[in-house]
């Protein structure tokens, strides 16, 4: 290793998310190497990820509610910490964060890297986004479509990183795989899980022995209950809430369905290829499913929104074992491809802090 870095990411908080997991990853990697490792969250203190003890945590406040007063709080308690911390590398997590940092650090040095989890064509306030963005040092960005999606000024800040593959996921199962359908995520209107359940019903006229198996919370929970007893599913769609042990659940699944309208990278799919599982998913905004997926190869891609391609693609699943046994196998090897380390020392290069 080279010089001990001091890193702090900044994001709202570390609850159930994507963008969390990640964090959570890099920082234990990081600071198993032997950095000094902070995470600041400016909106809640919630953490739901496993992190190492040498990790410093910290909170600037809760959610602000629109209030002024709570928001200068936030920049007073932020802008102390940057003070006595005059030579950190600042990995920004959050769009609303990197203004927060910006201001919180006026007339200071700053080393900041920005990391853009989403589909940046989605967002509402581009104004705000691409002036803070302006003054990182670097912008990262998962897909190479996603770059498209920033002015020319940006553009040539960008570097496309992609998301880590915890290497403690379970291996590969071997063997009969149970009669389940998985997803996890929020349960919100981006993940479209109302056309997963819509799919399922197609799906489940034909092939009555299997069940859909949701993992994740979120505001749509009892419409989306509502909707599978509509259905006449009930008993066959079945809601977890957020487990922190879903991998450990899942490993032995017969199909992985991401249903998502759009999204950066999402990491239970990722995750999922990694142990093999069987996955099909929406072909959505800004790419990050066909980065990591060859479709027909390691897994099956499908139109947004298209409910009939969807199950006509859970029925091709189901049907064919060779085609599952396939997909399984050349899923795997993204493991490899996107390890921890190799994504850990990508993030330091584009943060100038690699050597």
């Amino acid at each position: 290793m080279g010089k001990r870095l001091k890193i702090v990411f900044v994001l709202p908080d570390m609850a159930g998310g994507g963008t969390e997991r990640v964090v959570s990853l890099l920082a234990n990697t990081y600071v198993n190497r032997g950095h000094a490792v902070a995470i600041l969250s400016f909106a809640g203190t919630q953490q739901a990820y496993a992190l190492d003890a040498r990790i410093e945590t910290l909170s600037a406040g809760g959610p602000s509610g629109g209030s002024f007063r709570v928001r200068l709080q936030r920049l007073r308690f932020m802008r102390e910490y940057f003070r006595k911390n005059p030579d950190c590398y600042i990995f920004s997590f959050s769009t609303i964060g990197t203004g927060f940092i910006v201001l919180s650090t006026l007339f200071h040095k700053r080393r900041m890297l920005v990391s853009e989890r989403s589909d940046p064509s989605a967002y509402d306030q581009k104004l705000y986004r691409d002036f803070f963005y302006g003054f990182a040092d670097c912008l990262v960005c998962q897909t190479e479509e996603a770059i498209r999606c920033f002015p020319k000024h940006l553009q040539k800040k960008v570097r496309v990183i992609g998301n880590p593959v915890d290497a403690s996921l379970p291996a590969r199962f071997v063997g009969e795989r149970s009669k389940r359908i998985v997803t996890a995520g929020r349960l919100e209107e981006v993940k479209n899980h109302r056309m997963l359940i819509e799919a399922f019903a197609l799906f489940a006229q034909d092939f009555p022995e299997y069940t859909l198996e949701l993992y994740g919370s979120g505001s749509l929970e009892g419409q989306l209950k509502r909707l599978a007893g509509q259905k006449g599913l009930e008993e066959r769609v079945v809601f977890h809430g957020f487990c922190s042990d879903v991998k450990e659940r899942i490993r032995d699944c017969s199909m992985f369905v991401l249903s998502s309208d759009y999204e950066g990278i999402s990491n239970a799919m990722l995750e999922a290829l990694a142990m093999g599982i069987p996955v099909i998913a929406t072909d959505c905004p800004v790419g990050g499913c066909r980065t990591y997926i060859q479709d027909g190869d390691n897994g099956l891609l499908v139109p947004v929104g298209d409910t009939v391609k969807m199950a006509e693609a859970m029925k091709r699943l189901a049907s064919d074992k060779k085609l599952a046994q396939r997909l399984s196998v050349h899923a795997e090897k993204v493991r490899e491809a996107y390890s921890m380390d190799k994504i850990a020392d990508q993030m330091l290069e584009a943060a100038g802090a690699a050597g």
